[in-house]
């Protein structure tokens, strides 16, 4: 590592600087929306560490004789990569 780097990897432990991905998931329910959220999400947390955040990009329902039978979402799940030497 150049003394540049080093520098800079020294100076952003110091200030706090963190780094987040976003994943794109797919989720579904019989019950709701809200149901389809929350179980995307239980599902996510137990394979991503350091979940700060999600949000809705699409809905959809499939419907079977007139029925709501799904409620499917796709959320962008938010999370903080963990620092280098750090882990689960």
């Amino acid at each position: 590592m150049s003394a540049q780097r080093g520098a800079m990897a020294e100076e952003q432990e110091h200030v706090g600087v963190s780094v987040a991905k976003v994943v794109e998931i797919s989720a579904e329910s019989p019950d709701s929306f809200e149901a389809a959220i929350e179980a995307g999400i239980l599902r996510a947390s137990e394979t991503l560490d350091g979940i700060k955040g999600a949000w809705v990009k699409e809905q959809s329902l499939l419907v079977e004789d007139g029925r709501i039978t799904t409620y499917r979402v796709n959320l962008k799940v938010t999370f903080v990569l963990n620092q280098r030497g750090e882990g689960p």
